[in-house]
């Protein structure tokens, strides 16, 4: 997996590519995060666009990069999620715990 960020009116975007099934992909993204919390950067979009699937340790790897976030006084949430993440995370209800956006200007105005 691949991980891009960007800056855009005060948000980092972290752009993900590739399978978000855990293991080492898994870590370089709660490290990614950690780093970003360390900078001290409090405003997070992870952008799944590029993610064709993700597996119960991926959503797992979301979860902790939220908590991490949160224990530091920051956002973070989603967007871009594929169909097929979308329905992972209703049946996982993990929909009412993230905020997803297939906008990146309305999510990038959620944070105000």
């Amino acid at each position: 997996m691949k991980i891009n960020t960007r800056y855009a009116h005060g948000v980092i975007v972290v752009e993900l590519k590739g399978e978000l099934v855990g293991g080492p992909d898994a870590v370089k993204l709660q490290d990614k995060i950690k780093e970003l919390i360390a900078e001290g950067q409090r405003k997070v979009l992870i952008d799944l666009g590029g993610v064709p699937r993700i597996n119960s340790s991926g959503l797992g790897s979301l979860i902790s990069c939220l908590t991490s976030m949160r224990n530091a006084g920051g956002e973070l949430k989603l967007l871009n999620a594929t169909k097929r993440i979308e329905h992972l995370l209703t049946v996982t209800q993990l929909i009412t715990v993230f905020e997803n956006f297939t906008n990146e200007e309305d999510a990038i105005k959620s944070f105000g």
